[in-house]
């Protein structure tokens, strides 16, 4: 029987956030590429992972009381592999609750925006030519940027000094405003020096370089 952790994924930024914390943790797992421009999350056998046909998506084969357990959504898996190895979430009452809630500030909020915003700005360009959209979803991106600019102010990490879930949940997506989007005049990203140093902090470890490279784009 196989006991690692099957991951099914794709290098976009909530893709990067498993595969970094798979790394990060010292899991074994098996990367399965999900190819969302093909129609991967569609098919029949990733539906049994994942009914809502989104990556990423894991299996633990011995989650559930030993038997197999499928896991959708990556705040979710996050704070799962957390909790299964005890590690990246502290124990303290005060820093886990801030932990949660800066995850979910990512999962509610810079995944969201951020994404309409490359959405708008970098690849629907063709099929929307009104500036609303960009504008809007530009000055929310940016509302965003400094909220997580004040937190960061004095810090290495988003919770106390200790790098977590909700630190790997939120750069990726940092990076992607850039990497992906090719947006950083527009966002001023520059502006934002405690972001960028955090960024930078964050993915320069090995964990993060190994893991953001795993079920990359051909």
């Amino acid at each position: 029987m196989n006991d690692k952790i099957q991951l099914y994924s794709l290098a976009t930024p909530n893709g990067q956030k498993v595969s970094i914390a798979l790394e990060e943790l010292g899991l074994d797992y098996d990367a399965h590429t999900i190819d969302i421009m093909q129609g991967d999350q569609f098919t029949n056998d990733f539906l049994k992972v994942n009914p809502n046909s989104k990556i990423p998506a894991i299996v633990d084969p011995t989650g559930a009381d030993g038997d197999s357990l499928p896991i959708m959504e990556s705040g979710a898996i996050l704070l799962y592999l957390a909790e299964k190895t005890g590690k990246l979430l502290s124990k303290n009452t005060r820093l886990r609750s801030e932990t949660l809630q800066w995850l979910f500030f990512q999962v509610g909020g810079v995944g969201p925006m951020f994404g309409q915003f490359g959405h708008f700005y970098r690849y629907a360009k063709d099929n929307c030519d009104h500036p609303y959209p960009v504008e809007r979803y530009a000055k929310e991106t940016k509302r965003l940027l400094t909220v997580l600019d004040k937190r960061l102010e004095g810090k290495n990490y988003l919770v106390g000094e200790e790098y977590s879930i909700a630190d790997i949940s939120i750069f990726p997506w940092v990076g992607c405003l850039d990497r992906f989007y090719e947006a950083s005049d527009i966002l001023e990203l520059s502006t934002f020096k405690n972001v960028n140093a955090w960024f930078k902090r964050c993915s320069e470890r090995p964990a993060a370089i190994k893991g953001a490279m795993i079920c990359g784009f051909d």
